[in-house]
């Protein structure tokens, strides 16, 4: 159901991405992250910040493996955790995040806090993705800080790794959640 009062993500449509960035080459390095990630048994999860062309840093998801399951480490997370370690004078504004997946509402919340400009994302989480939550009901902050939002940058590719995943019986995180389904079921 949609309101007339409510906050829609800016998402941009084909003609209104930026022809300054290459979103393909940025979101091929998050991809090769998240290969790495594929490649320990952690859930494939790759992100980069850009800020003026160039990668600031990069994330990958870790925790995903093992008996003790670490619902912390995200690879945005991580990512800005990096960003905050900088000391760099950047504006913040001005930076994009590549990610293999849709920022969770932790994540998005984090990007929102941290004045991030942009998300690209490859593949749309339809289980726990925020970007198109609707922040009427939220706090200002968070109802006045819309981030724009270019969803499928190389989703195909960024599907093939989360297929490669659930298909795995040793994978056990989110194995037979609605996310795994939606996944495999493509």
């Amino acid at each position: 159901m949609v309101f007339l009062n409510q906050v829609k993500p800016v998402i941009l449509s084909e003609k209104e991405i930026p022809i300054s960035m290459n979103y393909n080459y940025f979101m091929e390095k998050a991809l090769d992250l998240a290969k790495k990630a594929l490649s320990a048994g952690e859930f494939p999860v790759g992100c980069i910040m850009v800020y003026q062309d160039k990668i600031l840093v990069t994330g990958s998801r870790t925790g995903t493996t093992g008996k003790s399951i670490n619902e912390i480490d995200h690879a945005e997370i991580i990512a800005l955790r990096k960003l905050a370690g900088l000391k760099k004078n950047i504006n913040s504004k001005e930076i994009t995040l590549f990610c293999t997946l849709e920022p969770c509402l932790m994540c998005y919340s984090a990007l929102v806090l941290c004045g991030i400009g942009e998300i690209v994302y490859a593949y749309e989480d339809v289980m726990s993705g925020c970007t198109g939550c609707d922040l009427t009901k939220s706090a200002p902050l968070f109802r006045n800080n819309r981030i724009p939002v270019i969803p499928n940058i190389l989703r195909d590719r960024s599907l093939k790794l989360f297929k490669n995943y659930f298909a795995n019986p040793d994978n056990t995180y989110w194995m037979g959640s609605f996310l795994a389904d939606y996944t495999l079921i493509q």
